[in-house]
């Protein structure tokens, strides 16, 4: 299928376009995964384990969502100061 044949099928709203995506090849930027290995101290990973409990989560993603957090605040912050305020 060319391109305007597939732009005309997805501004008309009409035709469900999904079948026409190849979506074994679909990444996400910036998602891509990369281990890394990280001590903690005892007490730590004892309190983490804890807050993922109570929350329902596993200690892996506990640990990524307050790294995301952080780093967005951050970015926020360096972005606030860049524009003066």
């Amino acid at each position: 299928m060319k391109a305007e044949e597939f732009d005309a099928k997805f501004d008309d709203g009409e035709e469900d376009i999904i079948g026409d995506l190849d979506l074994s090849t679909l990444k996400r930027p910036n998602q891509e995964q990369k281990r890394v290995n990280v001590d903690f101290p005892a007490w730590m990973v004892e309190s983490l384990d804890q807050e993922a409990a109570r929350i329902g989560v596993t200690r892996q993603s506990i640990i990524k969502v307050w790294l995301a957090e952080r780093l967005e605040q951050q970015a926020a912050n360096k972005a606030a100061l860049r524009s003066g305020h």
